[in-house]
């Protein structure tokens, strides 16, 4: 039996990943992160994606990651930005989020026997963070190679980006071709405890440009 993992934040692009595997993997596996979010309302976007989906769905606890503070995401001293295309890595930028929960995913991938790990990250239409970056991947995945038992042994948990090179608009149009509701889906960084979105920030704005370049209808919610 073929599994999949798929890092899953309750976001247009993760959503996207979910369909992907679901196409090609016998069993998929969803891993969510409840890190201190203040945006808790994805978490809850991905329990009903993956119950509607028939998708495994695990929730991992990281509430460490939140307590220690230094971004946007996770302390209430900093304030998400509105989109600025021009002002470098924004304020929601969360500290080695990614170098750890794909880590933990590469951990629970040899311990259910998975040789997949997907991650809806992209370095196109994106808010710059740096550990989006494909030479970000290569590098954790030489080190994910190195530094397993089935890496060492020649059977290597490989990470997939399938969205990596796309723009948001391709990304939404891949998605859609394979039937994908991005009404279920919540993306905003300041997303009310509805899903309700409020337009104006990074990913807000990433998304509705998505959409609008791909000639369809956005299904959020705007408070």
């Amino acid at each position: 039996m073929k599994k999949a993992i798929v890092l899953t934040s309750g976001g247009l692009d993760s959503l996207t990943c979910l369909a992907l595997a679901q196409q090609s993997f016998d069993e998929v596996h969803a891993l969510s992160f409840n890190y201190g979010q203040h945006h808790v309302a994805e978490l809850e976007a991905a329990k009903r994606i993956t119950e509607k989906m028939n998708i495994h769905h695990h929730i991992v606890e990281c509430q460490f990651l939140g307590a220690m503070g230094g971004s946007a995401l996770t302390d209430d001293s900093i304030a998400v930005e509105d989109y600025d295309p021009e002002g470098g890595i924004p304020a929601t930028y969360v500290p080695s989020r990614n170098i750890i929960f794909m880590s933990i995913a590469l951990a629970y991938a040899e311990i259910i026997g998975s040789s997949d790990i997907f991650i809806g990250i992209s370095s196109v239409d994106y808010s710059g963070y740096p550990d989006c970056r494909p030479e970000f991947i290569d590098a954790f995945q030489k080190m994910a190679d190195l530094g397993t038992k089935v890496g060492s042994e020649g059977q290597p948990i490989r990470f997939h980006t399938p969205l990596s090179l796309l723009s948001k608009a391709e990304t939404v149009l891949l998605g859609t071709k394979h039937g994908v509701d991005y009404g279920m889906s919540v993306s905003c960084y300041r997303a009310d405890t509805d899903g309700r979105a409020c337009g104006t920030c990074d990913s807000c704005m990433l998304r509705k440009k998505g959409f609008e370049e791909a000639g369809l209808i956005d299904p959020t919610h705007y408070y």
